[in-house]
């Protein structure tokens, strides 16, 4: 097989994977063309397996920090957490649809900074989606915020978003440095969400809601369950600080949660296990074999060389256009492989800091265009499927292209004036 054609026939089927991921013919699920289109590139010769395999591997640390969430997540949901959550919430605000919507938005800032933004998109969704039940406000809107804010404050902290670990190849700046380099581009994303989103959704805000629902007492397994959850959180800034890889610490955690409501609610935790999407799973991976085959055809070294290139006469501009690139491009491939591509240009062009670090708020923000943006974005969308509501590719991105331009716009401003 000659280069060029193995080129244009891994290009082929990349694309009609993705295609598959963002249009999911005939309803199937993301995984399942992610995964074929990686098993094709594979049977035909055109990744060897010992490279798709180390391809898979490479997402070990993010596979293990996804089930560690998800378990915390289903455990929560089984204790009664998220209903607890939404009656709480539902009342504190006090019957206005925009409270209830700023309040929604705030929770989630805080579980995406400290438990990251798959965390918002598999623990909170649940809990939102309940609330707008119990208070008979319109679920969309608060939906929307979730998925939203999952990406804008996932570069508050190095925690926040798993593709922050993959961008910098597991050596993450100290977190004096991160903060320096991105504490005002994400409060200005986070702002940015917030009010175009409220303006965008206001239609649907105005509406009265209700406030005056029982409170119940949270459970034994409840209560076990919450502390995990904030017990995880403080676990994950612990190990952040001392620069050690998530995944196992995030899996031990959720482990340990989900037995310890198990043996005090004296129940078997397959129920829980059983209601898990693990598709997910496959679903990275395939993603990451997809990703290993594009850089056979020799766009990840173009791109290097462009970029080192570009950075070393206009360092301010090269920023802002790479990172504008990448925050689109990982919306057709994810923002787990964009980082991953990124991360391997990065190596290879090694262009100044206020570059890496556009680059990053682009991966990260930039996924609030649509609903293939991210893994976040992905997750939350199988949780309100759960929930027997659907956001198709079109209706998220009419959304997305009025929120996240602004954001990613005044983030990259302020990180590039840092200098």
């Amino acid at each position: 097989m000659t280069p060029g054609f193995a080129s244009t026939a891994i290009w082929t089927i990349w694309g009609a994977a993705t295609a598959g991921v963002i249009m999911r013919p005939f309803k199937l699920p993301e995984a399942v063309w992610a995964v074929a289109g990686a098993l094709l590139i594979v049977g035909c010769g055109l990744l060897p397996l010992d490279a798709a395999w180390a391809a898979v591997r490479t997402g070990g640390d993010v596979y293990l920090f996804l089930i560690g969430m998800m378990l915390l997540s289903e455990t929560a949901r089984t204790a009664g957490v998220f209903d607890w959550v939404a009656i709480r919430t539902v009342n504190a605000a006090r019957g206005s649809s925009r409270r209830l919507f700023a309040l929604v938005f705030a929770v989630g800032t805080v579980v995406t900074i400290f438990l990251s933004n798959d965390a918002t998109a598999v623990v909170l969704t649940p809990a939102v989606y309940a609330a707008a039940q119990k208070a008979g406000a319109k679920p969309l809107p608060l939906l929307f915020a979730c998925a939203m804010i999952a990406n804008a404050a996932s570069f508050v902290l190095p925690i926040s978003n798993p593709a922050n670990l993959v961008l910098y190849g597991g050596t993450m700046p100290p977190l004096g440095a991160w903060l320096e380099s991105f504490g005002v581009p994400s409060l200005l994303a986070i702002a940015a969400t917030f009010g175009i989103l409220a303006w965008v959704e206001r239609g649907s805000l105005g509406a009265p809601c209700r406030c005056d629902l029982a409170q119940p007492d949270l459970s034994r397994g409840g209560m076990i369950a919450v502390a995990g959850i904030i017990g995880t959180a403080a676990l994950l800034v612990t190990v952040s600080a001392f620069d050690t890889p998530l995944g196992l610490p995030t899996c031990l955690a959720g482990i340990a949660t989900m037995l310890l409501v198990c043996i005090g609610g004296r129940r078997t935790p397959v129920p829980i296990l059983s209601s898990i999407s693990w598709s997910v799973l496959p679903l990275v991976a395939g993603l990451f074999v997809l990703v290993a085959a594009l850089a056979q055809t020799g766009v990840v070294a173009a791109i290097a060389q462009l970029l080192h290139d570009a950075a070393q006469t206009a360092p301010r501009s090269t920023a802002a256009s790479a990172a504008t690139i990448l925050a689109i491009g990982s919306n057709l491939i994810n923002n787990l492989p964009a980082g991953l591509i990124a991360s391997t240009t990065i190596h290879q062009a090694h262009p100044p800091q206020v570059v890496t670090d556009a680059l990053l708020i682009g991966v990260d923000l930039g996924p609030n265009l649509s609903i293939t943006g991210s893994l976040a974005t992905i997750l939350w969308l199988t949780a309100i499927r759960r929930e027997g509501m659907d956001v198709g590719f079109w209706q998220f991105l009419r959304v997305g292209a009025r929120v996240m331009p602004p954001a990613l716009a005044l983030a990259l401003a302020a990180r590039i004036a840092i200098g």
